[in-house]
Parts: structure tokens; C-alpha cells; sequence
């Protein structure tokens, strides 16, 4: 059944529709859905691979000045003009032209599942632009002006951390403790305190504990795995009486992994609902009345791998690719301290 989604993201990755064009300052994210995608189909050498590398290292951002320090990282796409620069080496910076942490996790994990060694990747200006977007609160900021701050972006944060193996940027301190005051009365965790619990910031908050290595600082983890549980109707909603969703069954699905505890989930359940949302010309929707997209395609078929769908590669939940993509880490650093035991 697979020949069908792979004519989709193909097509999602030449060129996708009108509608799509408000997303274009997040044209990396949307490569990332379709490449990762292809990657968990084992169809990723069917890409022009060196090609998509050059493109992901035109859009990284080589601070020229020490007040450009702080803006570090990777722009989101080619909106703001600056010419194609694949090097790696061209310092210069362009007004509102600045490194986002979500988008920096975004290229690095590019990179990594189309077999690049991150040699043009400047990773001494992607650490020293983190202390500029974490708050005093531990949280995290997408970019070093003034912005909104909250879990999503200390998860992307750790993630950057970790695949750079270099934690010198990131308070571990302040951060454990934004998430564990983050946990909601009904024991799920939220984007800040004293917010609503929500399966995608649980997710967040989980896995930056787990690559932190300070999960067993979290508290009551069985009443959490009950709150996660309880998310699943035939698929998985994102918090109390809210409608089920394909994404959530990796946002739900990955913590429910992170925490060992999968093998509460109804799998057949879970599998019927994520291929009642597949769509004839390819790619899966949030709900079955729904259009697919990239995201609630890549996210089905993480959920897929979860329950063993055969045709699909390991994903690794704490980072949100395939667990080969991961093993790449270990060649690209000698001393790589690693998730995986």
C-alpha cells in the first residue's frame, strides 16, 4: 500500500499547492515531514540527496558581527532574499534575518537522514546563540528577539544539544525544573505552568527529560501514563474531550514509549483509525473528512511503526526519526554520549 503515499510525498517535495503558501517560512519543516517520511519507507536514496543537502546548508545562518552572534542556527526558508550559499563559510547577516531553534532542530535532523557528516554545519554559533533564547524561567525561546517561550522550544533545544553533543549552551538546571512545574494538576504537562496539560507538550517535556538524562526526576509517571492512556478513543486525542487526531498517536504514542509503557495501547484500534484517515491519492489527514498534508502523513506513519506496520523503520521516539538516522551520530561523534544504552 505503500506505492501510493510515496507518489504523494514525491510530489509534496517538487512542489506543493497554493494553499500550502502561508507555510512558506516553514518550507524546512515541511521537507523534513517528506524526507523523514521517505527515510521510514527506505526510499530516501531515491532523492537527489546532495542536492537537498546544499539546500538545507543555504538556509544556515553565519552570524558576521558579535552582536549577529545571538542569531545563529537556520532560517526556516529562502524568504528574507539572501542569495544561495551553500558553504557554510558565508558570514553575513540581513535585517530580521535570524537562526530559529525549531528550525535548527528541523535542518540537523535533514542532514543526519540524508547521510550528511555535519561538516559545513557551524555548531560553534548554534551554542552560543541557545543562552540568548533560554529564559530565567528554563524555557525557551524560538528566536533571540522578543517572542512567545514555551515547551516546544525547549524540547527543540535539547534536541539541537544533543545532536551537536555539546550541552554548554543549555541550563539543564532551569530547564528540568520549568518542565516538572509544568506538570498539571491531572498529572500531564502543559506548555507553562498553570496552563492546560496537552499531549504535544507531554511529548515535548518527556523527551527533553530523556535526553537530558534526567527522566527519573519526573513525578507520579504512573498517573501521567493513566492521563495518556485515557487520550485514546479509536485513535488518539490531544487532551480531554477533544476530537481524535493521526498526530497524536506519535505525540501520545512517543511518550507512551519514552515512559516503557506502550504496551497499554490498543494497537488495532490505533491501526484502523490511522488507515481510515489514508487518502486514495496518497498521504494521510488528521480526520477521514480531512485533505492529507506532510505533517499528519509523517506523523501516521510514526504511529505505524509503533505497532510494527511491516514496510516501516524504527523510529526513535525521544528524537522523532528513524533510530538508523540516529546511528549516524555515533560516526559523526567519536565520544558521543548516547540515549541508547
Amino acid at each position: 500500500m505503500w506505492s501510493t503515499h510515496l507518489n504523494y510525498l514525491k510530489f509534496c517535495l517538487n512542489g506543493l499547492p497554493g494553499a500550502f503558501g502561508s507555510m512558506d517560512p516553514n518550507r524546512l519543516t515541511l521537507a523534513y515531514f517528506v524526507v523523514s517520511s521517505l527515510d521510514l519507507l527506505d526510499k530516501v536514496d531515491t532523492l537527489p540527496k546532495q542536492q537537498v543537502i546544499d539546500w538545507v546548508y543555504s538556509l544556515q545562518i553565519i552570524p558576521d558581527s558579535e552582536k549577529s552572534k545571538r542569531y545563529g542556527g537556520w532560517r526556516g526558508g529562502t524568504f528574507v532574499g539572501a542569495p544561495f550559499d551553500c558553504s557554510g563559510k558565508a558570514a553575513t547577516s540581513y535585517p530580521y534575518d535570524q537562526g530559529h531553534i525549531a528550525m535548527t532542530y528541523v535542518a540537523l535532523a535533514l542532514l543526519l537522514i540524508l547521510g550528511d557528516d555535519f561538516s559545513r554545519v557551524d555548531k560553534k554559533a548554534i551554542i552560543e546563540a541557545l543562552p540568548y533564547l533560554q529564559q530565567p524561567s528554563g524555557s525557551f525561546s524560538p528566536v533571540a528577539d522578543e517572542s512567545e517561550c514555551d515547551m516546544r522550544y525547549v524540547y527543540c533545544a535539547a534536541a539541537v544539544s544533543y545532536m551537536l553533543n555539546d550541552w554548554s549552551g543549555f541550563d539543564k538546571d532551569k530547564a528540568t525544573q520549568y518542565i516538572l512545574s509544568s506538570q498539571s494538576y491531572d498529572y500531564g504537562i502543559a506548555q507553562a505552568p498553570n496552563e492546560e496539560a496537552h499531549g504535544g507538550s507531554t511529548y515535548c517535556a518527556l523527551a527533553s527529560l530523556a535526553l537530558m538524562g534526567r527522566l527519573d526526576e519526573l513525578p507520579h509517571k504512573d498517573k501521567l501514563t493513566k492521563w495518556l492512556i485515557f487520550r485514546q478513543e479509536q485513535g488518539f486525542n490531544g487532551r480531554p474531550n477533544k476530537i481524535q487526531d493521526t498526530c497524536y498517536s506519535f505525540w501520545v504514542g512517543a511518550s507512551l514509549k519514552i515512559l516503557g509503557a506502550y504496551h497499554l495501547v490498543d494497537e488495532q484500534n490505533t491501526r484502523k483509525y490511522t488507515l481510515s484517515c489514508q487518502k486514495k491519492n496518497g498521504g494521510f489527514a488528521k480526520w477521514s473528512s480531512q485533505s492529507a498534508d506532510p505533517l499528519h502523513s509523517y506523523f501516521s506513519l510514526c504511529g505505524l511503526t509503533f505497532i510494527n506496520e511491516p514496510g516501516l523503520a524504527e523510529v526513535l521516539p525521544e528524537l522523532g526519526f528513524s533510530k538508523k538516522s540516529h546511528d549516524r551520530l555515533l560516526s559523526i561523534h567519536p565520544n558521543f554520549i548516547s540515549i541508547q544504552k
